[in-house]
């Protein structure tokens, strides 16, 4: 099979699935592959911590049984200065942020 029946028989097979299923693979690819991810977070209007380079959020889930917590973790680099760039120094760290606070995720644009 050449490489463009190959790209051709994988177009079809995504014609052929729902909105859910072709957003879960992305999300499947995107945890393969790393997202050069931001994350934000903010009191009220106002920035007070930015973690960069983070691959991914995660859902914790209880030890026992299993069920979904009400908070997401990761690792990111801490943007200390908050000037978008993962200066000398700044180092990876763990975080979490809770299910009812403000944050916002996104793909990093530079």
């Amino acid at each position: 099979m050449n490489r463009s029946t190959a790209c051709l028989a994988v177009l079809l097979a995504l014609a052929g699935c729902t909105q859910e299923q072709q957003n879960k693979l992305g999300r499947d690819i995107q945890n393969w592959t790393g997202t050069n991810g931001v994350l934000e977070i903010y009191s009220g209007d106002k920035l007070v911590r930015r973690f960069l380079k983070v691959d991914k959020l995660s859902t914790a889930l209880g030890t026992d049984d299993n069920v979904p917590r009400s908070y997401r973790y990761g690792y990111g680099i801490l943007d200390e200065n908050l000037n978008f760039v993962a200066d000398p120094g700044e180092k990876k760290v763990y975080f979490e942020v809770g299910g009812y606070g403000s944050y916002v995720f996104f793909e990093n644009p530079h």
